[in-house]
């Protein structure tokens, strides 16, 4: 094997096969990336056995061949190279070298035959404009349960139909709920699938180094779920079982309406959460005409309180909520300024969502607690 190819197609491949290669692993190879060569294209392939990702870029190849190296010594290597061409022969006993102009190095790879096989893609089942998916998982990742033995609740539910996408994600006590529409090429009728947690990020750096008018061409096996964006392919697990009813869950009449500033209120509940019980992590909210004021209170360090004026005119009530939960949802946000805090009472989830629902309607609800 022997070839040459610019440093930055290079980098740019390698950081995104490092999102998924095996960091702490009993199985060295994993932590290996395969390099291949045919015709005028290097290929890369790296896989953790739950996660799959097949990239490359084009290259002058001299001599055909593969190898496997370790991922991350390589992109460290490629990384501090100065912008130029760069050069890899293929060794004897698996190792091989990098050469830029006066840089040489010589890394320890291993057999090919030992790298685990990635399955076949097969036919597309639909086409998903990319530019809405990094948005939507932006604004649904955060809620998906990082406890592993609630095993369906670990991936976002995307929901397919030849006019819309749909991602929610839920941990048992907060639901995120995003909404798109827009055109779903190759599809007739609805399709639903689990997408893992770690999958979603994967996709959504894949999105963010690919054209902004790429799309998604999606496809599944029994046990395996592929996302295509140009000449990438991001291969992922199937999460199996049965996702909760989460149109049960949302909120159909909180007729308590409150508009607020979104950077005002991020900023109030990130300096009353200060004095917060660090294990439950309450804030209250308490309403009167006008105004709202925040409460915390720790017994290890002390209270706080702070009023920010609000459009309220109903009855007074007050609603503990968790405030990192809040703070998930508004720093979603980005650009968004204002926010619609939707109640009912004090026992009953709260919904927020933003005003501007320009890019979709994204509905997030909390499920409040006693302080």
């Amino acid at each position: 094997m022997e070839f040459t190819i610019g440093r930055s197609n290079l980098l740019r491949e390698l950081d995104l096969a490092q999102g998924v290669t095996e960091k702490k692993t009993t199985i060295p190879i994993l932590s290996n990336v395969l390099l291949e060569t045919a015709e005028d294209r290097l290929s890369l392939t790296a896989t953790d056995l739950e996660l799959g990702l097949q990239c490359g870029s084009p290259a002058r190849i001299e001599s055909a061949g593969a190898s496997t190296v370790p991922g991350k010594r390589l992109l460290e290597i490629v990384r501090a190279l100065p912008e130029a061409d760069v050069k890899v022969k293929g060794l004897e006993n698996h190792f091989i070298e990098i050469s830029c102009e006066r840089s040489v190095f010589k890394l320890a790879g291993m057999a090919k035959d030992n790298f685990p096989s990635l399955p076949e893609v097969p036919r597309g089942l639909a086409v998903i404009p990319g530019g809405i998916l990094p948005s939507m998982i932006e604004r649904t990742a955060f809620a998906i349960a990082s406890e592993e033995s609630r095993y369906t609740l670990n991936g976002a539910l995307l929901i397919l139909k030849p006019d819309r996408v749909v991602m929610v994600a839920t941990d048992g006590h907060r639901l995120a709920h995003v909404e798109r529409q827009t055109q779903v090429e190759g599809l007739n009728g609805e399709l639903r699938t689990l997408i893992p947690k770690k999958a979603l990020a994967e996709l959504q750096r894949l999105l963010a180094s690919a054209d902004e008018k790429a799309t998604v061409e999606f496809s599944k096996d029994e046990s395996h779920l592929f996302f295509s964006v140009s000449r990438r392919v991001l291969t992922s697990r199937v999460l199996t079982g049965q996702y909760p009813n989460y149109e049960a869950v949302l909120p159909r009449d909180n007729n308590r309406i409150v508009d607020l500033d979104k950077s005002r209120m991020t900023d109030a509940i990130r300096r009353v959460a200060l004095l917060a019980d660090e294990r439950s992590r309450a804030v209250r909210l308490q309403f009167g005409s006008g105004r709202m004021e925040i409460f915390s209170s720790s017994g290890e360090f002390g209270e706080a309180h702070e009023v920010v004026d609000v459009d309220f005119s109903g009855e007074e009530m007050q609603i503990g909520f968790n405030y990192q939960y809040l703070l998930d949802f508004l720093n979603s946000l980005g650009e968004i300024k204002s926010v619609r805090l939707e109640l009912k009472d004090e026992q009953s989830a709260g919904q927020l969502r933003p005003l501007d629902e320009s890019v979709g309607q994204y509905r997030y609800v909390v499920m409040p607690m006693r302080v």
